[in-house]
């Protein structure tokens, strides 16, 4: 559901066919041109301005969508790969063209999937007569079947798809939904772009079961989240692919996306403190990215079991570590809990629900620090799924544009640009 109807309007969609392979070498040959020219693009008439283009990639997956899919954890490893290979090409991309993401005058990328297959109705939840889920609700990303998408009440002024026979295919089925919803005076203008074609999208690799036996619905990650960019993303979206739905005929499940962060105390030695974000507009910024890779769910009004826009958050602050937190209802069997954390720990020690965590390569060992303490009290341990760290080769890294690239990816060079163009210079 949106907090406000712009929630709903971006300034563009990029819809993209699956590759073979979720290797950098073979994005940046299938998506590498068409994402230049939708960059040059976007930035061209904000450039300078405090404006920001916000640009949705669908990129198309197949098999995972279906209610009786298998857990997400056995898909987890595949999943978080590509997407990663495609922040790090969307980070080297607008690196060489001197395209600013995640700020003012620049592009606000936002990824997530779309599958494609025929993989059953559309719809909410629904239940038989003894309370059993029937089918899983399929208007909630990153993964989204393609006839939700096209329902979801998205709009664009400019619509990007590679002009390719696959390409076709995706943008046809959007483009015939828009069509019926008979509101030819917001029609978004088409644009196809070059591209690689012949592209056989398989089925998303699964590990075997034996790693990932069991579905998560409280999953936890965590972080300072201070101007969100790439590297928060990836780790978002990764958290939100870990969380699983319940499968058909089991009884409906409540799932919670837990995402700690860092109190404003914590912060004050940070670099360029002044321009930290607060603990506010940090929260904030995290469920405005969150929302737009989730909620797929029709417009308001369209359906009963939405809540309105003014009842759906829910501020609590009780004394204790993790007492402060802001509770979104998503859905009615999905909830995103933003917890102040002021230490390393956060709620992963003092919330037993919890079964997974998402933590960086490089942060791994937070992972066993969560684990050993939850040892002490006689919990379960945490299933850890871990997440790329976004990063360029040597070649790349030579010369000014990897050094952009790092850039990207760091919020403090991000609070270092804001403070220079607050003085006036760059």
């Amino acid at each position: 559901m949106a907090i406000g109807n712009n929630s709903r309007y971006h300034e563009a969609l990029l819809l993209l066919p699956g590759t073979p392979s979720t290797s950098f070498s073979s994005l940046k040959a299938a998506y590498g041109p068409a994402l230049s020219t939708v960059l040059a693009d976007l930035s061209r008439p904000i450039r300078g301005t405090n404006g920001t283009a916000v640009l949705d990639i669908g990129i198309t997956i197949r098999g995972l969508a279906a209610p009786d899919s298998a857990p997400r954890g056995r898909a987890f490893a595949h999943l978080q790969h590509l997407l990663a290979s495609f922040y790090r090409l969307l980070g080297v991309t607008s690196a060489g063209q001197s395209v600013e993401l995640d700020g003012p005058g620049g592009v606000d990328a936002r990824v997530f999937f779309i599958d494609d297959e025929n993989n059953g109705t559309s719809g909410e939840n629904e239940t038989n007569d003894e309370g059993c889920a029937e089918t899983s609700r399929t208007s909630m990303g990153p993964i989204i079947r393609l006839a939700d998408f096209t329902v979801s009440g998205r709009s664009w002024r400019v619509v990007f798809s590679l002009g390719t026979v696959e390409g076709d295919l995706l943008l046809d089925a959007l483009t015939l939904t828009l069509n019926q919803q008979g509101q030819p005076n917001t029609a978004p203008i088409i644009r196809k772009l070059a591209g690689l074609t012949g592209l056989k999208l398989p089925h998303v690799v699964l590990e075997e079961p034996e790693p990932h036996p069991c579905r998560h619905y409280s999953v936890a990650v965590g972080g300072t989240f201070d101007h969100l960019h790439a590297g928060h993303k990836l780790l978002l979206t990764a958290t939100a692919l870990a969380v699983d739905a319940a499968p058909p005929g089991s009884k409906p499940t409540q799932r919670t996306i837990i995402v700690g962060i860092t109190g404003d105390e914590l912060l004050v030695n940070k670099k360029y403190a002044d321009f930290l974000e607060s603990w506010d507009d940090r929260w904030r910024g995290v469920w405005a990215f969150l929302e737009s890779i989730i909620d797929f769910a029709p417009p308001l009004g369209d359906q009963a079991t939405n809540t309105s826009a003014g009842n759906h958050i829910e501020h609590v602050n009780h004394p204790g570590p993790n007492g402060k937190y802001v509770r979104v209802r998503v859905s009615p069997d999905l909830d995103i809990k933003f917890v102040q954390i002021s230490d390393t720990f956060g709620p992963t020690i003092t919330d037993e629900n919890i079964s997974a965590l998402v933590v960086s390569k490089e942060t791994r060992s937070g992972g066993k620090a969560v684990n050993d303490e939850r040892e002490k009290k006689g919990w379960s341990k945490l299933e850890i799924f871990e997440v790329d760290v976004l990063d360029i080769d040597e070649d790349e890294r030579k010369g000014e544009s990897g050094e952009n690239f790092e850039s990207k990816i760091s919020s403090t060079e991000i609070r270092r640009r804001q403070m220079n163009l607050a003085k006036g210079n760059l």
